[in-house]
């Protein structure tokens, strides 16, 4: 978490004020600062953890949904559906592959920014550091 937020849960001014606030205008309100201040921190764990578990529950259901449907006894009607559904398992495969793609693109265009900007930092580094060695410049008497 960025600890540079104006509203982390700490005790800071800006949390303080808030709570202060709330207590006055509304007694819930403070009591749920007060409470972001003290658990603020196990909430974010708490709601990554459950993403995490609901993400996995249903990706099961995505992968089992249109296979498991029973047959309507109408075999012209199953046909089609099993070739749409067929057809749409290829398109999110060929979706996947292309955002897999993409991401990988991405990661190569931070990874290349990245080179350069640290380039441009030992560039600038080592010219400021033979610009030292070079001793004062005109303009020095020294008295």
């Amino acid at each position: 978490m960025n600890q540079s937020a104006l509203l982390r849960p700490d005790w800071t001014p800006a949390t303080v004020a808030l709570m202060v606030l709330g207590f006055m205008v509304f007694w819930p309100l403070g009591l749920a600062m007060l409470a972001y201040i003290l658990f603020g921190e196990k909430f974010q764990n708490f709601k990554r953890e459950a993403n995490q578990k609901a993400d996995s529950a249903f990706a099961w259901c995505r992968t089992n949904s249109y296979t498991a449907a029973s047959p309507t006894g109408n075999v012209a009607f199953d046909d089609w559906r099993k070739a749409e559904l067929e057809r749409l398992d290829e398109e999110r495969r060929r979706l996947d592959e292309m955002r897999a793609e993409f991401d990988n693109y991405a990661r190569e265009l931070r990874r290349a920014k990245d080179q350069e900007e640290f380039d441009r930092f030992m560039r600038d580094r080592q010219q400021m550091k033979t610009a030292g060695e070079a001793g004062p410049t005109q303009g020095f008497t020294g008295n």
